[in-house]
C-alpha cells in the first residue's frame, strides 16, 4: 500500500506520480474503515483528501504553517504528517484529537474547533514572519460556510494591508457548513461556480501561464484589468474589491490542477485567494447523499452507512417536538439557528413554518441581535444553539438582549460535557457567564418532561431566559415529580437528613445515584432539583441552612462563577455554619473522551461524589 510509505511529514513528496494517483482512494478507504469504528467527522474529510495532498506537496512541514478553519477536516493532514497509526484511538480519552492540536504535533499550527478563525490567525502569522525576517509560507484553509462568520470578514478587510509578502487563502467551497449554506456570500460563490465563461477564461489563462517565463507579471496585468474583463462576466467580485487577488474556481479533486495553482499563488505578493470546488462526502455514496448526517457521525455500518447503535430520544428530539407544538399554538413564536437546523432540532419547525424560521449562517453574534430586533417587533424568538457556540455572542446577549430586558429565549443544547469533540466543544461555561448578566433567567431541566414544561414557561415569560440541556439521551426518570414551574422556585424530591444534594439539571439523575450509594453507608441524603441557576430559590436555600449540616451542590458547569459558588456565597452571607461541597468541573479545559470516562476523571461520577461526601462528613466529625 502507498499509505504505508507515509511515516513522517513530507513523505508524500517522495511518492511517484503513479503512487500519488493511488493515494486518494487509499486514504478514503482508510478513513471510512476507521471512522466506522470510532465515529468522527467523515463527510468533511472525504471532501478534502486531494486538497490536502496538494497542500502537502506544496508546503514544507513543520516550517510552513497550515491553519485549518474549524479543524474537523484535518484528518488527511494528520495522516500525511505521520499519525495514521493513532486513528485507532481517534477522539478517545488519551488518544488523538479530532481537531488540530499544537501539543499533538508541531505540524499543527493553531488549535481550532470553532468557525471563522483561520484568516485572523494566519494573518497574525504572516505579520510575525515579516517582522522577524523569516520566509516560511502561511496557508489558511477556510470553508465557504465559515465565510458567513463576521470574524472572517474582519480578517479579509485587514488582509489587504499585507503588501510585500504572500498570504495564501484556500477557499474550500462545497456549498455546505453543517447545514446547507445561506446568505449573500453563498449566492456570490454560486455565481462564481456557474459562470462558465469566466471559468473557461481563467482555466485557459492559467494553462497558458504554466509554460510562460513571466507568468507573475502577466497575472498582475490581468489583475489591473479586472474591472474591464471580469466585471462583465462575474458580478460582485468581493475578494478583489477588498484587495485580495482571486484565482479559480479550481477542481478540488484534481491534485495537479490545485498544486499548479497553489504554486503560482504562493509566488504573488500580497493576499491571494484560491477558490477550490469540492464535494462533501466525496467517494462514499451514503455521505454524498447525506452530508449533514455524516458531518459528525457515530460508529456505522460501512455497507449502508446506518448507525450501529440505536438510541432513545435525546433532549434535542424533545426540544424539536416541543418547538413544533409551540409553533402550532403560538403564531408569534419564531426560530433561529446559526447554520445548524438539524443539529439543534429545528428541522421540523423549519418544514412546518418556513416563514418563521431563520438560518443566519455561522453568525451567532448576528443571531442574538437579530433575535433582539424580532422581540422588539412583537415576535417570540427562540435561538437554538450549542452551548460552546453561544460563547461567541457574549457581548450581544449582554448589551442587546439583557440590557433592554427583551423576551429572547436561548435553547442551549450540548450544555455540559459533550465528549469526543473535546475542549473546544465542552458546554461548561454558560451557567457562569449567563448568571452574571442582569435580567437573565437561567434554567435546567431534570428530565424530558421538565424540558417541555420549561419551554412552555419560557414562551409565556417576559424577559431574557435560557434553558440549558445536555447532549444525549433524555432522562425519563422522576416522572412522578412534575411540580409547576414557578420563577426561581426549586423542587424538592426527597427530604432526607443532614445531607442535601442540591442538583441542577442533568445532575439530578446523578444525585439519585449518589443518594442510593450513601444509603448503603447509612446516610439518608435528601435530593433537590434546583431548576433555576438564576434566580436562586433563596427562601428554600435559607431553609436548608437550618436543617442540613452538609449541602452538596451539583452542576455540569465549571466551578468558577457557577451555581455552587452562588449558593455558597448566599449561605455564607446568611450565616450558615455548615459545610458546602461543590461538585463541578474544575478550572481547566476538558479534553476529548467518552462522557462517562470524563465524569470519572473529573471525580463527578456517582461513586466519586459519594466518596467525597463521606470524606467531608468524616472530616467534619473530626
Amino acid at each position: 500500500m502507498v499509505l504505508e510509505k507515509i511515516k513522517q511529514p513530507n513523505d508524500i513528496k517522495n511518492l511517484t506520480e503513479e503512487e500519488l494517483k493511488l493515494l486518494p482512494d487509499e486514504i478514503r478507504n482508510f478513513l471510512i474503515e476507521n471512522l466506522s469504528k470510532t465515529g468522527g467527522h467523515l463527510a468533511s474529510n472525504l471532501g478534502v483528501i486531494e486538497l490536502t495532498m496538494a497542500l502537502h506537496l506544496l508546503l514544507d512541514f513543520p516550517k510552513d504553517k497550515l491553519i485549518w478553519d474549524v479543524g474537523h477536516q484535518a484528518y488527511t493532514h494528520k495522516i500525511l504528517t505521520g499519525r495514521a497509526d493513532e486513528f485507532e484511538h481517534l477522539r478517545q480519552y488519551g488518544g488523538m484529537s479530532g481537531f488540530p492540536k499544537r501539543q499533538e504535533s508541531d505540524c499543527d499550527s493553531f488549535d481550532t474547533g470553532h468557525s471563522s478563525t483561520s484568516l485572523s490567525a494566519a494573518l497574525g502569522y504572516c505579520m510575525a514572519r515579516d517582522l522577524q525576517g523569516e520566509d516560511y509560507k502561511v496557508v489558511a484553509v477556510i470553508g465557504d460556510g465559515a465565510l458567513t462568520g463576521g470574524l472572517a470578514y474582519e480578517a479579509l478587510n485587514n488582509a489587504s494591508q499585507l503588501k510585500k509578502s504572500n498570504f495564501l487563502i484556500v477557499l474550500n467551497d462545497n456549498e455546505m457548513s453543517i447545514s446547507k449554506n445561506v446568505g449573500g456570500m453563498s449566492t456570490n460563490l454560486e455565481r462564481l461556480r456557474t459562470s462558465s465563461k469566466y471559468l473557461g477564461l481563467k482555466n485557459n489563462v492559467l494553462s497558458s501561464l504554466e509554460s510562460w517565463p513571466h507568468g507573475e507579471r502577466i497575472i498582475r496585468k490581468i489583475r489591473s484589468a479586472k474591472n474591464g474583463i471580469k466585471s462583465l462576466m462575474v458580478p460582485n467580485m468581493v475578494f478583489e474589491d477588498l484587495g485580495i487577488m482571486y484565482l479559480g474556481p479550481v477542481d478540488g479533486h484534481n491534485v495537479k490542477a490545485m498544486l499548479d495553482t497553489f504554486k503560482m499563488a504562493s509566488n504573488i505578493e500580497g493576499p491571494v485567494l484560491v477558490h477550490v470546488i469540492t464535494k462533501k462526502g466525496n467517494g462514499y455514496e451514503p455521505a454524498e447523499r447525506h452530508p449533514s448526517r455524516f458531518h459528525g457521525t457515530d460508529i456505522f455500518e460501512i455497507e449502508t452507512g446506518l448507525p450501529q447503535r440505536s438510541s432513545n430520544p435525546g433532549y434535542t428530539d424533545v426540544f424539536s417536538t416541543v418547538m413544533r407544538k409551540m409553533g402550532d399554538r403560538n403564531p408569534e413564536v419564531v426560530a433561529i439557528t446559526a447554520a445548524m437546523a438539524d443539529g439543534a432540532g429545528l428541522k421540523r419547525f423549519r418544514n412546518m413554518f418556513p416563514d418563521r424560521f431563520f438560518d443566519v449562517g455561522i453568525a451567532e453574534e448576528h443571531a442574538v441581535t437579530f433575535a433582539a430586533g424580532l422581540a422588539l417587533g412583537g415576535r417570540v424568538p427562540v435561538f437554538a444553539v450549542y452551548s460552546s457556540f453561544l460563547q461567541r455572542a457574549y457581548d450581544q446577549i449582554l448589551e442587546d438582549v439583557c440590557l433592554q430586558n427583551l423576551h429572547v429565549i436561548f435553547a442551549i443544547d450540548r450544555a455540559g460535557l459533550v465528549g469526543a469533540d473535546g475542549s473546544t466543544h465542552q458546554g461548561i461555561f454558560d451557567v457562569s457567564f449567563l448568571s452574571s448578566m442582569p435580567n437573565m433567567t437561567v434554567m435546567a431541566p431534570k428530565n424530558k418532561w421538565e424540558l417541555s414544561d420549561m419551554m412552555k414557561f419560557a414562551v409565556a415569560y417576559d424577559g431574557p431566559i435560557a434553558i440549558r440541556y445536555p447532549r444525549g439521551e433524555a432522562y425519563c426518570g422522576l416522572k412522578e415529580h412534575r411540580a409547576e414551574i414557578v420563577l426561581g422556585k426549586a423542587e424538592q424530591i426527597k427530604a432526607g437528613k443532614k445531607v442535601m444534594l442540591l442538583a441542577l439539571g442533568s445532575m439530578v439523575k446523578r444525585a439519585e445515584e449518589v443518594e442510593a450509594l450513601l444509603l448503603d453507608h447509612g446516610i439518608d441524603a435528601g435530593i433537590c432539583n434546583a431548576r433555576f441557576a438564576k434566580p436562586l430559590d433563596e427562601q428554600y436555600i435559607r431553609g436548608l441552612a437550618n436543617d442540613y449540616d452538609l449541602i452538596v451542590t451539583m452542576e455540569e458547569n465549571v466551578l468558577t462563577g457557577g451555581f455552587g459558588q452562588q449558593v455558597q456565597t448566599f449561605l455564607v452571607d446568611n450565616g450558615y455554619k455548615g459545610q458546602v461541597l461543590k461538585i463541578a468541573v474544575p478550572d481547566e479545559f476538558v479534553q476529548h473522551g467518552s462522557v462517562t470516562l470524563l465524569f470519572k476523571e473529573l471525580k463527578m461520577d456517582a461513586q466519586s461524589i459519594a466518596e467525597r461526601i463521606l470524606d467531608a462528613l468524616e472530616n467534619r466529625a473530626n
